[in-house]
């Protein structure tokens, strides 16, 4: 596939790039700084706030050659919710337009409390203390920008309560909208995240929100 990266070259898109290129696939790594050194990867300069600009990168305008697939993976800190939600939509609009698949790793935030169905991590004092609420109330509203779009094929990826550089193992539990735990913990390297967002594009499941922890 060629799949482009939005967000190449943050702590969880530049190793999706690594990942993809790793296993042949051709890279679109789309940021505002671009890099990159591997064949498989096409680094673009691109400013996300440009709506055309997004559109004629995932077409191919750049490299020749069009997405198959977008990964999104814009963060900010301190965290701008207006320009994560406008980014999600304007990738949404982009992808709907030129039938390409979406895929968002997004915010542990948006999913439910293990044991309470009823209440979003986003809520939970046990895992999001009020420091980065606002963080993980984006996430929440990203989630939501997704649902409401009518016509993107999307599905959104919540990663564990912890996310941190680390080991590639390539072992991991999947789950859909609850948070998952390992011997107490709810966690992942970013590495192994990379692994399940390469393995959802190349065998895509029929969920739209999904998670995944250390195995």
């Amino acid at each position: 596939m060629t799949i482009a990266v939005l967000g190449a070259t943050g702590m969880v898109g530049s190793r999706v790039v690594a990942e993809a290129a790793a296993r042949g696939h051709r890279v679109l790594a789309l940021s505002r700084r671009p890099t990159g050194a591997h064949p498989h990867v096409t680094p673009i300069a691109l400013d996300a706030n440009d709506p055309h600009a997004v559109h004629d990168a995932l077409a191919g305008s750049a490299a020749q050659t069009a997405a198959d697939a977008v990964v999104l993976t814009v963060r900010t800190f301190p965290v701008d919710e207006g320009f994560l939600l406008g980014t999600t939509r304007t990738v949404l609009d982009s992808a709907a337009k030129l039938g390409i698949r979406v895929l968002v790793v997004g915010g542990a935030g948006a999913l439910r409390s293990p044991g309470d169905p009823h209440l979003l991590i986003a809520d939970n004092p046990a895992y999001v203390p009020a420091p980065v609420r606002a963080v993980a109330a984006a996430g929440v509203a990203q989630l939501r920008t997704c649902q409401a779009h009518p016509d993107a094929d999307w599905v959104y990826l919540s990663p564990p309560a912890e996310l941190e550089p680390g080991e590639r193992t390539a072992r991991y539990r999947r789950g859909t909208d609850t948070l998952l735990t390992t011997d107490g913990r709810s966690r992942i390297s970013a590495e192994d995240l990379s692994v399940a967002v390469l393995d959802e594009l190349e065998v895509p499941g029929a969920e739209r929100h999904i998670t995944v922890v250390a195995r």
